[in-house]
């Protein structure tokens, strides 16, 4: 099925501090000194509409409770305060970032206030600013578009989430963000995929991005041949990606195949008409409506005429066409809901009370029905918007922000519009000047293909340059191999393996500085270490110690000429004269002091 995909993607910046304030942009370890609690309200945007998205999460009514820490959070993430200067090391970094995208930049800033009601911004709203536009990045399918790139506030962290509201953490809210969206022109899943990883690679190639999970994250934006677009947030792994593409695409193919047949079926007109069922379950032996009524809540339903069948509709592996009207129940305020197609024997229903709820439903045979438990006001709300999702059913796939969980999806919100745009009138537009611009295209970086291509000629092969490329150490592996000229393939093995084996046998080796590694790999680049003795050394250097006290106290400095010789002719005094048996008593006595080229020399070993 022939499909528009585009995909956006969201990466933190590593600033000293946010940007909008002088706040730390890491994010913090500190206990909460302090929590505020709010309660959001959607706004007219621009041109004086009101967003759905936001006048949809302003309806469920929640609380949202924020948590502030002392050296990471200010009165600016609380909105008690206007925003400081932008600040102008991200700016130039998105500036960099554009060049690399091929993007035209803009002339002059204008800071914009988008509106966010679902509590992840303290105000309302996340301010955001578009930098350039037009760009595009080659792809083994073709060249992709990039629309925008553009500088926002990284929205807060959540630490619980609930029926009736959310909490926050403030250290997030405000870290640069940079949002690059590209065009539709992406083929199909596995391409989206190599996308995402193109544009992360470029991004790390700045040498100026946060690392670890839940810095860079990815949302999907996909529709069909008579479908609707659809975005699917928090896209995280990439592997995912594939996968989560083609199940979309079969979802809205289905949620067409049921309009059609709906289209078919011509069953007349609607009507929300729910009706109370708890007395038909006074007596149920369903522990799910049994526990609900025993806690004073409601059993409620209404009729889908013509809908039987269409329930219980595949639109994705394990997803439903009912399972798409729960979730639309479930952002209300309920746990789920029960519908015809369903095995009811299974909840423990008895035939006497789905002939009294068919009864009370007024149910004909073609008809479906669908059952909610719970508070009554929230019931209420719950069955009312399922009931406008399936009306929905008639048009297709509805534009809607879904979220992803693994391969597939599920409903967030309704999709945001262009009402939620309103300028920011705290901060004043910013000029960018053409000779800013030309100082960083001075500096940008090497794409991934020079890189590579320099990797080869330092002695990597494709696979051990293609996972340096990919790996956060890549600009620490270049620095050490330009200023020590050690080989290439001895620095990258080393950084890319026996630091990731040390760390899993339980050494700090994220407490090693830059310094230590430049040393220990100068010292090899000398000959004055081996490269088993500088796996050696790291252990030590790891726990603290100095370089130099770690190669005296373990003696791991290589043998010279004349010793090498000497310990040569001692073994062969000995009896032993094959050249690989003197070659291999070497390594096992002296490993940490030969190095192995220079005694296969020496005793003759090819």
């Amino acid at each position: 099925m022939k499909a528009k995909i585009g995909i956006e993607v969201h990466q933190r910046l590593a600033t000293e501090r946010k940007l909008f304030c002088n706040c730390s942009s890491t994010v913090s370890n500190e206990v909460p000194c302090l929590t505020v609690k709010r309660r959001m309200r959607a706004v007219a945007g621009e041109l004086g509409g009101v967003d759905p998205a936001a006048a949809f999460e302003m309806s469920r009514g929640r609380e949202f409770t924020y948590q502030l820490f002392k050296n990471s959070s200010c009165l600016v993430e609380c909105d008690e305060e206007p925003p400081h200067e932008l600040n102008k090391e991200a700016l130039e970094t998105t500036l960099e970032v554009a060049l690399l995208l091929n993007a035209k930049r803009v002339n002059e800033l204008h800071v914009m206030r988008k509106t966010v009601v679902d509590g992840s911004a303290a105000s309302g709203f996340q301010r955001t600013m578009l930098v350039g536009t037009d760009g595009s990045i080659k792809t083994s399918r073709g060249p992709v578009g990039i629309l925008s790139v553009c500088l926002e506030e990284e929205s807060a962290g959540i630490v619980e989430a609930f029926e009736a509201g959310t909490v926050y953490r403030l250290d997030r809210l405000g870290i640069p963000l940079i949002e690059i969206a590209t065009s539709s022109n992406i083929v199909d899943g596995a391409h989206a995929r190599e996308v995402a990883e193109k544009i992360g690679m470029l991004l790390r190639s700045t040498g100026k991005v946060q690392r670890g999970i839940g810095t860079i994250r990815q949302d999907l934006n996909i529709s069909i041949e008579g479908g609707a677009r659809t975005e699917i947030k928090g896209a995280q792994e990439l592997e995912l990606l594939p996968k989560l593409v083609d199940n979309e695409i079969r979802r809205q193919s289905a949620l067409i195949e049921i309009k059609n047949e709906l289209k078919k079926r011509n069953p007349g007109k609607f009507v929300f008409a729910p009706v109370d069922l708890s007395h038909a379950f006074s007596k149920t032996h369903c522990g799910i409506l049994k526990k609900i009524l025993e806690r004073g809540g409601a059993i409620m339903g209404f009729r889908l005429p013509a809908f039987s069948g269409l329930l219980g509709r595949e639109l994705m592996p394990n997803h439903r066409f009912g399972t798409e009207l729960s979730g639309y129940a479930k952002v209300v305020g309920v746990s789920g809901l029960i519908h015809s197609d369903e095995g009811l024997e299974a909840y423990g229903f008895s035939e006497a009370e789905l002939a009294e709820v068919t009864k009370l439903l007024s149910c004909s045979s073609g008809d479906a029905f669908i059952l909610c438990g719970g508070e009554r006001k929230r019931v209420a709300a719950a069955l009312k918007a399922v009931f406008e999702r399936a009306l929905q059913a008639f048009e297709g796939v509805v534009k809607e922000t879904r979220r992803a969980e693994g391969e597939l999806s599920v409903y967030l919100r309704p999709l945001p519009g262009s009402q939620r745009m309103y300028p920011e009138t705290d901060v004043t537009p910013i000029k960018i000047e053409r000779k800013e611009v030309e100082e960083i295209r001075k500096k940008l970086p090497l794409s991934c293909d020079e890189r590579k291509k320099k990797y080869f000629e330092w002695g990597l092969g494709q696979v051990l340059a293609e996972k340096m490329l990919k790996s956060p150490d890549f600009t620490l592996f270049e620095e050490i191999v330009e200023k020590t000229r050690a080989e290439g393939k001895t620095v990258a093995g080393i950084l890319l393996e026996s630091m990731v084996a040390l760390r899993r046998e339980g050494f700090a080796v994220d407490s090693i500085e830059k310094q230590h590694l430049i040393e220990l790999f100068s010292l090899y680049k000398k000959n004055r270490i081996g490269k088993a003795a500088i796996e050696e050394a790291l252990k030590d250097v790891s726990r603290g110690k100095s370089v130099q006290e770690t190669i005296k106290e373990k003696n791991l400095e290589l043998f010279d000429d004349p010793k090498l010789k000497k310990l040569v002719s001692e073994l062969r005094s000995q009896g032993i004269s094959d050249p690989k048996q003197v070659f291999s008593e070497m390594m096992r006595r002296y490993r940490m002091n030969v190095d192995p080229k220079r005694l296969q020399l020496l005793v003759g070993v090819k």
